[in-house]
């Protein structure tokens, strides 16, 4: 849902930012009335290569009983269109650095006041410090130059929610892990295959030491129908986290396929034994091991 934010905007303004950066080749798509949600989605879309079309945008986004749209929605249709949301943190400062690296940033703004919000999506192309200016794709304005005070009390009282759409081969100007690792996770559910086997391999390059990219490629080759590069992935997240149960678990079931049943129980064995193991999993690998025991046959 819309939110109303309550936080301050950044007294600093522009920050670290002393120079202007700007993606002049940022799209620009008129809204059509109350529909500035899908208009601002499909503009960062077509920056990043993704073919949409706005019809198509506005059946997944615009609510019309509502007359607009949600963030939620939103990000559920760049995942549809093969992007990976990422919620950048609400400094002009991250602003910045997206904008430096080629990626427009589409941001929610109220327009009215706290009590009576007027909720729109615009584009953030460039940024002037010089000037003190703000410049986005918004609305039917190809070119609108917003002074940075009056946008930054527009954006605080959206929570400062802005987000950059990537390909499955990109990362963010500066990940946040654990952000960035949630964001993989739901553009997996809906992805394919391919693209959500390359948004793991690119988030374990980056992070080779960590469990979840590893897992979440095991998910994928699991889904895919291929065990054996599953086990393959799930050992390898196991190996950097013995205690990680949900790796453990889906490591069983890719043995019970590969008909190594006896190993599965094993695995499930181990990771009910674990000190570490979540209460809210234990009946779920419990479930697990009664229904890959019961392939055992009488």
């Amino acid at each position: 849902m819309l939110t109303s934010g309550c936080a301050s905007y950044p007294a600093a303004g522009f920050g670290e930012y002393v120079t202007a950066v700007a993606v002049p080749e940022t799209p620009f798509v008129p809204q059509d009335r109350y529909q500035c949600g899908p208009a601002a989605l499909q503009t960062v879309l077509q920056r990043s290569g993704a073919a949409v079309s706005l019809p198509w945008l506005v059946e997944r986004v615009y609510v019309p009983g509502r007359q607009g749209s949600f963030q939620v929605e939103v990000a559920a249709a760049a995942r549809a269109a093969g992007r990976i949301p990422y919620r950048v943190d609400g400094t002009l400062e991250a602003v910045g650095r997206e904008l430096a690296a080629g990626r427009p940033v589409l941001v929610l703004q109220n327009l009215g006041v706290a009590w009576y919000p007027r909720w729109h999506f615009a584009v953030v192309y460039a940024l002037d410090p010089v000037r003190g200016i703000v410049s986005l794709r918004s609305g039917t304005d190809r070119e609108r130059h917003t002074a940075v005070d009056v946008f930054l009390r527009t954006w605080a009282r959206a929570d400062f929610w802005g987000i950059v759409v990537l390909r499955p081969d990109e990362l963010p100007s500066e990940p946040d892990r654990e952000r960035w690792f949630s964001a993989v996770a739901d553009f997996e559910r809906v992805a394919a295959a391919a693209a959500a086997r390359m948004a793991w391999r690119t988030t374990a390059r980056h992070w080779p030491e960590a469990p979840m990219p590893w897992f979440g490629l095991g998910n994928v080759a699991y889904a895919s129908g291929d065990a054996s590069a599953a086990e393959s992935h799930y050992r390898r997240a196991l190996a950097l986290d013995p205690d990680y149960a949900m790796a453990r678990n889906n490591l069983a079931w890719a043995l019970a396929d590969l008909g190594r049943i006896d190993d599965a129980v094993r695995e499930l064995e181990r990771a009910l034994s674990s000190p570490k193991l979540p209460a809210a999993l234990a009946d779920e690998i419990r479930d697990s091991r009664r229904q890959i025991g019961a392939r055992r046959g009488p």
